[in-house]
């Protein structure tokens, strides 16, 4: 299938899945543009939102220092002039010095495609309502692309259809996870499930995170993604297709405890990372790891979360209950197994197959017990589990990351109480809605002077391993909260412009988000995208973004830069800079799909 999709300027947009999109006779279904584009011109030296502006909030484009005109224009697709300006400020980069011009045409608010004149650069600008819905859309969407254990088909994937893999039927207790009842090499069947990230394996901690991010933003957006059709196998039973989505993940979930001492093992995997190849060709054993504090935690916070939004759909009723029953007995093993931390290379010393992939290893759990505790008392109502949380509860907001996660307990408070289920119920809810505005106060302070007019991007801290991710996105996320508790405008405009980041006004000019953009993510380290044949990538996948750190630079020689914020490269094997995974997306869904739903029409 290879060159299927062909590579025309590196414009491709979101696909539009279902029967509408099928082509007669020989039954492909192709890509069908959610925008059009009039020009193959990618302009490097204007950096911009790729995909699209509200009509009413602030329209930035960021000038670097190679284009020397001092006066810009917008043109209408016929070619009209319908402004023109200066740059209302310039920036300099704490990273390499660059001075850029900061232009912005906000006045502008008639829906439509322009083109923004810089000299003789050129770069496409689109302004339309709900200008987020089609990449929160995908975003979701890419959860059913990375499903393990059954076909993706054509009439819902496209030409990204492939045959069922890791079927997971037959997966073997590893050494380091045996018990009196379930010694090694017990064979146990844990299907369903969504591929981590580039690689084939099941994290639990991941998996736990990024299904309790999932849920918060469904809760706070319930009638937004009720309405979200995401042509999947499910799309016609009486659940909305988001839940749906959450679900298949779910039932990996549940079946990763052992239900003998009720410990939940940390990951289901390989003992090496497969190659670059397509999922029904792997054939290596695969194995339940180690049982964890952290990830009985997850499991308990995520599945508890769970059961309360599940219960209200007579489909999901029975699994519910047993979530929660579940997930009570996760936590009461965490309780008594407090410091059980993941230790691969301490296993490997002792057992055998060695394992070499993923660790989501920390040796810090109060977190998890905070954000656990917190779920299964807004679940349960018991009283041990509302003291349990006020005794771990942290002493500020931090945005939460699979490795501290207390912050999802500190959103989940939030919400409840947005919500209005707290009534009656004395928790410091109020200290942590502080809590919360103070970090987002601070994350304005730097917007006057940064480099691309966001609060993300101006600090060397910004740029960790995933930095588009917790950084950026759930920073984004934290904002909108802001806006949520005040209704000052200022933070969702923040909110907004950490998007903007992401989708292409930034030091690399790439739209962030594959399929995409006028400069597009092409190579992202992930091996079906790889493995394939098609040009394209899958589509609505976040790439990890800029990292100083080049933790892969022995095999990837095409980073242009070592500056924080220009460390990235479109290459595939750069896992440091360009991996996917499934809690950067859910922070990317969570984010657009807030912000669309606060102002989309």
């Amino acid at each position: 299938m290879r060159n299927l999709i062909t590579n025309k300027c590196n414009i491709f947009l979101a696909p539009s899945w279902g029967k509408d999109a099928r082509r007669a006779g020989k039954g492909l279904l192709f890509l069908s543009f959610l925008l059009s584009t009039s020009s193959c011109s990618i302009a490097q030296s204007i950096k911009v939102n790729q995909v699209g502006y509200y009509p009413s909030e602030t329209k930035v484009a960021v000038i670097e220092p190679t284009v020397t005109a001092k006066s810009f224009t917008l043109k209408d697709a016929k070619g009209k002039k319908v402004w023109s300006g200066k740059a209302v400020r310039t920036s300099v980069s704490p990273f390499t010095q660059k001075v850029r011009q900061v232009v912005d045409f906000s006045i502008v608010k008639t829906p439509g495609t322009y083109t923004f004149v810089a000299g003789k650069e050129e770069q496409k600008i689109v302004i339309k309502d709900n200008a987020f819905a089609d990449v929160a859309k995908a975003a979701m969407k890419a959860f059913y692309l990375q499903r393990t254990a059954m076909p993706i088909e054509e009439k819902y994937a496209g030409v990204y259809a492939r045959p069922a893999a890791h079927m997971d039927d037959k997966v073997v207790v590893h050494q380091s996870a045996a018990s009196p009842l379930r010694p090694a090499g017990t064979v146990i069947s844990s299907p369903f499930g969504w591929y981590d990230a580039g690689d084939f394996n099941k994290y639990i901690v991941n998996s736990g995170f990024t299904v309790g991010v999932l849920l918060q933003a469904y809760e706070l957006n319930k009638a937004y993604a009720d309405k979200m059709n995401l042509v999947i196998p499910e799309s016609e039973d009486a659940v909305p297709d988001f839940l749906d989505e959450v679900m298949y993940n779910l039932k990996w979930m549940i079946t990763m405890q052992d239900p003998y001492d009720g410990g939940v093992y940390h990951k289901l995997t390989t003992p090496n990372f497969e190659g670059f190849d397509m999922p029904a060709t792997c054939s290596q054993t695969r194995y339940v790891v180690q049982k964890s504090t952290q990830a009985s935690l997850d499991y308990a916070a995520s599945l508890a979360q769970a059961a309360r939004i599940y219960s209200a759909y007579p489909k999901y009723q029975a699994f519910a209950k047993e979530a929660v029953k579940a997930a009570e007995r996760a936590y009461a093993w965490a309780v008594k197994n407090p410091n059980f931390f993941y230790d691969q290379n301490g296993n490997n010393e002792k057992y055998s197959p060695k394992v070499n992939t993923g660790m989501y290893d920390d040796k810090a759990s109060a977190d998890e017990f905070f954000w656990a505790a917190t779920e299964l008392y807004l679940t349960t109502k018991q009283n041990s589990y509302f003291e349990q949380a006020k005794s771990f509860m942290p002493q500020s907001y931090r945005v939460p990351t699979w490795g501290e996660v207390s912050g999802l307990g500190v959103q989940q408070w939030i919400n409840q109480s947005l919500l209005g289920k707290l009534d009656g119920i004395d928790f410091p809810v109020e200290k942590m809605k502080a809590d919360l505005l103070a970090f987002c106060d601070e994350c304005m302070l730097r917007m006057p002077t940064s480099s691309f007019n966001a609060p993300h991007g101006n600090r060397e801290q910004d740029f960790p391993w995933g930095s588009n991710s917790e950084m950026c996105a759930g920073q984004g996320i934290a904002l909108t909260y802001a806006y949520t508790l005040t209704k000052d405008h200022k933070y969702l405009s923040a909110a907004i412009a950490d998007a903007d980041y992401l989708l292409g006004r930034n030091a690399t000019g790439y739209c962030f988000v594959t399929g995409f953009g006028t400069k597009q993510v092409m190579h992202p380290h992930q091996r079906i995208s790889a493995a394939d044949g098609i040009d394209a990538p899958l589509p609505g996948f976040l790439a990890g973004g800029p990292n100083p750190g080049q933790q892969d630079i022995a095999q990837v020689t095409t980073y242009p830069s070592k500056a924080a914020d220009e460390s990235y490269t479109d290459d595939v094997n750069s896992y440091a800079s360009n991996e996917i995974a499934i809690n950067w997306n859910a922070y990317l869904v969570g984010l657009m799909m807030t912000i669309d739903s606060n102002l989309g029409k």
